[in-house]
């Protein structure tokens, strides 16, 4: 990272789920973490090649396994593995093999979830199938994952921090979005509650509330006249963010800078939402 070095990251051992995608906001979290000197277990779905977006088809990706090799390449250890956030067997199993890897955890980053998709209807029209999806990755699975390694942190007994990535259509709670919103709305007051809960263990909970990001999840709305209305009207900055932006605030509130933040949900969003 260029200008202020943030202090205690290094040495460091961070988890960071949905980090497979080429572009995206878990591939800038896992690198930058790296980079500033954390060893990094990397989650994905295990999405298979044939299902991945043509650039990445093009570039040769390999998912959460080419973004290990790019942890590796900033000097960081890598450890990439196939779950399901959604699953709590298999969140406990990630635990367990995070610290036999690596025999502690200190930082948790909950990025995984659903994709955009046929839930972006009337809630009269939504299907139950598509609810439950929505909710059970997002919400469940921020849940789960914050359980379990919660429990990791306060025995370990030497504080640490989750970062939950959440959205501001949490706090828009927009129409033709309820499932989304209620997850991420969810995502907000779950990291309130543990906030308080955990506090007095040293583990700090803050969630980011991303707004117009150019990644994969976007690739519904084309990246030419429409897009550039949709940025032009919504977003002050006039730019949509990037997985960089996310990342440093990320960093950001896992370093010791932003050790005495808690219980916080912080929009980065270029000024498209204002309210808190």
């Amino acid at each position: 990272m260029n200008g202020m070095t943030l202090a205690g990251l290094k040495g460091k051992v961070a988890v960071v789920t949905g980090a497979g995608r080429m572009r995206s906001i878990g591939r800038p979290i896992a690198v930058q973490l790296a980079e500033a000197g954390c060893d990094v277990v990397l989650t994905g779905t295990g999405r298979a090649p044939e299902n991945y977006p043509q650039d990445e088809k093009d570039a040769g990706w390999h998912d959460i396994a080419s973004v290990a090799e790019e942890v590796r390449a900033a000097g960081a250890r890598a450890l990439e593995l196939v779950n399901n956030v959604a699953d709590p067997a298999d969140v406990d199993r990630l635990v367990r093999t995070t610290l036999a890897e690596f025999g502690r955890v200190d930082f948790v980053v909950n990025n995984a979830g659903a994709a955009r998709g046929s839930d972006r209807v009337p809630v009269v029209d939504l299907d139950i199938a598509d609810w439950h999806k929505v909710l059970n990755v997002n919400l469940n699975g921020t849940f789960y994952m914050s359980r379990a390694f919660g429990k990791a942190l306060i025995a370990q007994g030497e504080g640490g921090a989750i970062v939950n990535i959440s959205s501001i259509a949490g706090k828009l709670l927009p129409p033709n979005t309820a499932a989304y919103a209620a997850s991420k709305a969810g995502i907000q007051a779950l990291t309130a509650s543990m906030a308080q809960e955990v506090g007095r263990y040293g583990i700090r909970v803050n969630a980011i509330c991303p707004g117009i990001i150019d990644t994969y999840r976007m690739d519904d709305i084309d990246r030419g006249e429409a897009w550039q209305q949709l940025i032009k009207t919504r977003i002050p900055l006039q730019r949509a963010g990037t997985g960089d932006d996310i990342a440093a605030i990320v960093l950001f509130l896992l370093s010791e800078q932003g050790n005495w933040i808690t219980g916080q949900s912080y929009n980065v969003d270029g000024g498209t939402v204002v309210q808190h």
